[in-house]
């Protein structure tokens, strides 16, 4: 066999061999569950970062909001003191116009004697000054206007900014949440879970006062879906389980883990009580204590409020409702 046909036989060999293997090496194999679930973790832990900062956002948003209505209220009565304020001005100018004042030469010529003179000086010195405290009391009234009108515009350009970026953080959420749920349905075969039949938490522990009102409330949540950015009673993100709790007990919260850590006071891990805060995460997770080491969240999407473990993930402080 000749040398050339030797080689294009091993040619055709090493061809054949690496078209057979070709395939072996690129393809890739699909993700195992165990694999899927850590993917979900990253991406769940992620997602409720955002969902915090979208919360957090719409208190800031609610937040200017009272404060346009209240500079509005302020502005109106401030308007009306400084049209009255102009006119009285503007009658002052009428006045002089017309009568061209009052001088001082003409006080000190009329007859009527010394004492009568005194008297005139007096009035016109008088009708000076409260004709200065008249222009002044207007520029004060008008400055003042200015500087609330400002204010207010101020005011509603960050709102309007606000709900820009508030839009524009919807669409990741609704985008990331998407592709979570893709994910949740390949390792376990549906994008949430299921309703649980009955419930495994058991009853609400019998608990005085307000934090047992919360707490009741919290043992009545589990088992409904995380919903971000909702506070029930269909559905809870972390923050809105929370502050939904406390709401029923007649305590106010901002729908946003770390501003309820602003408006909590720090108690230790042994002093803990039913109804006390939980945070995890760098304040970006709250779940709510409810005795016996044991805490109610809404967890992530695609999952269900339940009762689980406190120490589920790293803790970063306590809180209780004052």
């Amino acid at each position: 066999m000749s040398s050339l046909r030797i080689l294009l036989r091993s040619l055709a060999v090493a061809g054949l061999s690496a078209a057979l293997l070709a395939p072996a090496s690129v393809a890739r194999a699909e993700p195992t569950p165990a694999e899927l679930t850590k993917q979900i973790e990253k991406s769940s832990t992620e997602l409720e970062r955002i969902v915090e900062s979208y919360n957090k956002l719409n208190e800031e948003i609610k937040a200017n909001k009272a404060t346009a209505a209240t500079l509005q209220a302020k502005i109106g009565p401030m308007q009306a003191q400084t049209e009255k304020s102009r006119a009285d001005v503007s009658q002052i100018a009428v006045t002089a116009y017309k009568t061209g004042g009052l001088r001082t030469a003409e006080a000190l010529l009329e007859q009527g004697g010394s004492n009568s003179v005194t008297d005139r000086l007096s009035t016109l010195d008088q009708l000076t000054r409260q004709r200065q405290a008249t222009i002044a009391g207007f520029t004060t009234s008008q400055r003042k206007l200015i500087d609330e009108k400002t204010r207010l515009d101020a005011t509603l350009a960050q709102e309007a900014a606000q709900a820009r970026q508030l839009a524009a953080g919807k669409q990741k959420i609704q985008a990331d949440l998407a592709r979570l749920y893709e994910l949740r349905r390949q390792a376990y075969g549906r994008a949430t879970e299921a309703p649980p039949r009955t419930s495994s938490a058991g009853s609400a522990p019998a608990i005085a006062g307000s934090a047992g009102v919360a707490v009741r409330y919290a043992y009545g949540a589990i088992g409904k879906p995380y919903v971000w950015g909702a506070d029930g009673p269909d559905g809870y993100d972390c923050s809105g389980l929370t502050l939904a709790a406390w709401r029923a007990a007649g305590k106010s919260l901002p729908h946003n883990a770390a501003m309820q850590w602003d408006a909590t006071s720090r108690v230790s891990r042994s002093s803990l009580q039913p109804g006390d805060l939980v945070f995890y995460s760098g304040l970006g997770h709250v779940a709510f204590y409810v005795g016996g080491g044991q805490v109610i969240d809404a967890p992530s999407a695609g999952r269900n409020v339940s009762k689980r473990d406190m120490d589920m993930m790293s803790i970063a402080g306590y809180g209780r409702v004052r």
